[in-house]
């Protein structure tokens, strides 16, 4: 069991709340985390770098000197992968980098992950989080009275504009629906702030 402290909305301590490791999998799949992690960077590369070959570069249509009796050495194009300003010989070129695992694997990654968090006493729960307007003071307030001072990823139920403008602002914070959460978001970000609510209602897909 890992317990885990609970904070209202000002961040004041409420109470201590048990987890059953079981629940999130009984232990921390690393390799099977690490390959998906992998995945979603390589689904975020733009594959947009691009080369010319000699027969993308323009020039060079012409022979620049004759084939015999000049004594330098044979040449057919100034635009030769040998020449400066010439072509380039196996540079990269526009592609797709983007590919996926099996959903059962993302889901026991995601088990793994939030399981990780846990146990480096890296998560925080807070029993309701709701501003009556956008307000990045109160945001920054919030997160100073929980002690975090970290990059921050705050998992919330369902969509909420108020919390997602009070929340843009800061640095290194960002705000996920549970429906929408991933690995690779709860990895990437040092804390984890979450709604009560949704860990006892999460469910890995």
């Amino acid at each position: 069991m890992i317990n885990v402290p609970v904070y209202d909305s000002s961040g004041n301590p409420l109470e201590n709340t048990s987890l059953p490791e079981e629940r999130f999998g009984g232990k921390v799949h690393r390799e099977l985390l690490r390959d998906v992690v992998i995945m979603h960077e390589a689904n975020h590369r733009r594959g947009t770098a691009s080369t010319k070959t000699r027969g993308k570069v323009k020039g060079g249509g012409k022979k620049p000197w004759m084939q015999k009796h000049t004594g330098r050495a044979r040449a057919g194009s100034i635009r030769s992968p040998l020449w400066k300003g010439g072509g380039v010989v196996f540079g990269p070129q526009p592609r797709d980098y983007s590919y996926s695992v099996n959903r059962k694997a993302r889901k026991v990654a995601l088990q793994s992950a939030i399981l990780s968090k846990l146990q480096d006493n890296e998560v925080v729960l807070i029993d309701k989080l709701d501003f009556d307007s956008p307000s990045t003071k109160k945001m920054a307030s919030l997160l100073k009275s929980l002690g975090i001072r970290e990059s921050c990823l705050i998992v919330i139920p369902e969509l909420n504009e108020t919390i997602w403008k009070s929340s843009r602002n800061i640095y290194s914070l960002k705000v996920r629906v549970a429906s929408d959460l991933n690995a690779y978001d709860v990895i990437k970000y040092k804390r984890l702030l979450i709604v009560k609510d949704v860990l006892d209602n999460i469910k890995f897909k």
